[in-house]
């Protein structure tokens, strides 16, 4: 009898773990992405260089940054923006995936002038929205805002980054 016992104490203690794990559910943590500023934007007209607009902005400039953009978020104020900055000038094209609210999309060229603008951009929608010339800069700003203040091909920005 005293072996029973033994036994059934043994088998406890070696099942007990197994038993605690399945039933332990993985705890997924999620936190909401915020806003980081790191640099300010000025945007100008080209014909009177008077000042459109500043704007506190967040800067993608690695794979993941330029990859991941706006995704995830459910919302940004009127004065702030995301500036995407790349190594090379060329042709880009970006996307909506996984972006929660409409956007405009600026595609400015190495001489800081805007060369595209991709207005009202759905969120969620996969397709495929490029410049038409090279860039090397992508400033995506909520949607609407480039038609209230005025923008058109050949205005310009201006850019610092903070630190």
């Amino acid at each position: 009898m005293k072996r029973y016992w033994i036994a059934v104490a043994v088998a406890g203690v070696l099942l007990f773990p197994l038993s605690c794990k399945e039933k332990e559910k993985e705890k997924v943590l999620t936190k909401e992405v915020t806003f980081t500023k790191e640099g300010e934007l000025t945007l100008r007209k080209a014909a009177t260089d008077s000042v459109v607009a500043r704007l506190d902005i967040e800067i993608a400039d690695d794979a993941y940054q330029t990859e991941t953009g706006l995704m995830y978020r459910k919302s940004m104020p009127d004065s702030q923006g995301m500036l995407f900055v790349f190594d090379e000038e060329q042709r880009r094209a970006f996307y909506m995936k996984n972006t929660e609210f409409p956007l405009d999309i600026l595609y400015i060229n190495k001489d800081n002038k805007i060369v595209t603008i991709r207005k009202n951009a759905q969120p969620y929608d996969e397709t495929s929205l490029p410049s038409e010339a090279p860039v090397i800069y992508v400033l995506e700003i909520n949607a609407g805002l480039s038609d209230a203040w005025g923008l058109e091909k050949g205005d310009r920005i201006e850019w610092n980054r903070l630190n």
